[in-house]
């Protein structure tokens, strides 16, 4: 079954506030200063957002590992 383009926004911005949120926490640790984890998370949640969407509609458009749903008609 494909998936909507809406679908695959939602799931973009849904796991980059999560992985964004890992960013700052990561760096935070690195580095031990707020300011810096904070731009690199919030350099990092525009770039990774474009790259995820994408990604995902790649990998909608291709059939590996999809089962095909029958088509019923009666």
């Amino acid at each position: 079954m494909a998936e909507k383009a809406y679908r695959s926004v939602a799931k973009t911005v849904s796991w980059r506030a999560l992985g964004t949120l890992d960013t700052i926490i990561i760096s935070y640790f690195i580095t031990g200063n707020l300011v810096m984890a904070a731009s690199i998370g919030s350099i990092e949640v525009v770039t990774k957002m474009v790259l995820y969407y994408f990604h995902e509609r790649a990998w909608n458009k291709i059939s590996f590992g999809k089962i095909k749903e029958p088509d019923y008609q009666i």
